[in-house]
């Protein structure tokens, strides 16, 4: 019932967009051009109501969810990796802050990490033929985010600080759009998705456009088959990159067909945003080198794992 609904939708943006792509189909452009520039302009209104949602979600609930997350020790991992799922800006970068100063696990840490679902949520819920993949995508995130979550706090348990035994003032750190994530205004309830969906916008036409180069010059079968158990490999050590544009360039290429779902959720799984940022800035290094092992381990088998019984 939700698919169809997004699909409605999506018949009306097309009617409604029609105009726009008759004036684009006239440019001296290459086929591969014009497709790129007309995908990329019907996801505008998709992204724009998405990310308004997501905005007032992080405006009136991200502190509730946070103090949740600061005063929970033995469900923290719980508590991190649902709160993780639902796409709001700068929840991995708060959970790093919050680790820095000892007052969640490491556990819990990775398991905010591999939940993370960044800009995956928003890209499929605006291409309403691939809004399907939101739910096995999602799942599988969270599941293998409780499962190392709770199995690293248990082979190597950590001691959190207590409540009473430290101020719950977070270190400034900044959002995606130079996003402040700790004191947002209500004037940003429209600002920031408007910035918010034009960054996306620019990066989804980048990325389409040299997708759509290569499905021009190369066959989707040889991309498809070369290097089948290398892409998760590969792709997990792209998704550490702490930038919004791995998971947007990652969802893309999933949609184009041209990674796999198991070296799609690799990716997906090592990419925690700006949080891995804040991690080197503010925790020590070694300890954060440690992190970034675990994150991908987890992310490469996983991602093998897939791809075999997939």
């Amino acid at each position: 019932m939700f698919i169809s609904f997004i699909n409605k939708i999506n018949e009306l943006n097309e009617w409604i967009f029609s105009p726009v792509d008759t004036l684009i189909e006239k440019l001296p452009f290459a086929d591969w051009v014009i497709d790129g520039i007309c995908d990329s302009i019907h996801l505008l209104p998709f992204l724009f109501i998405v990310f308004v949602l997501i905005e007032f979600l992080e405006f009136y609930y991200a502190d509730k969810i946070n103090s949740l997350l600061k005063k929970t020790k033995k469900s923290g991992v719980m508590v991190g990796s649902l709160a993780a799922i639902i796409p709001q800006c700068g929840f991995s970068v708060i959970a790093s802050s919050l680790y820095s100063k000892r007052i969640i696990t490491r556990g819990c840490l990775i398991a905010v990490y591999l939940a993370t679902s960044d800009e995956t949520i928003p890209i499929l819920l605006a291409t309403p033929e691939k809004a399907y993949l939101i739910i096995p995508i999602v799942a599988v995130k969270l599941i293998i985010g409780l499962s190392a979550g709770y199995l690293i706090d248990f082979i190597r348990p950590q001691a959190v600080v207590k409540n009473d035994d430290v101020s719950f003032e977070l270190m400034e750190e900044e959002g995606c759009c130079k996003h402040d994530i700790e004191h947002g205004h209500k004037r940003e309830l429209i600002i920031h998705p408007v910035m918010h969906t034009l960054n996306v916008f620019w990066f989804i036409l980048v990325i389409t456009l040299v997708l759509n180069y290569c499905l021009e010059s190369v066959t989707i079968s040889s991309l498809l088959s070369s290097g089948k158990y290398i892409q998760p490999v590969v792709a997990a050590f792209i998704g550490l990159i702490p930038n919004c544009a791995i998971s947007i360039g990652v969802t893309m290429m999933l949609i184009k067909g041209t990674i796999s779902f198991g070296a799609a959720i690799s990716a997906l799984l090592s990419n925690a945003g700006l949080g891995l940022l804040v991690l080197l800035k503010n925790n020590d290094f070694k300890d954060t080198l440690k992190i970034i092992g675990f994150l991908l381990m987890i992310s490469i088998i996983s991602g093998l794992v897939l791809t075999v019984i997939i």
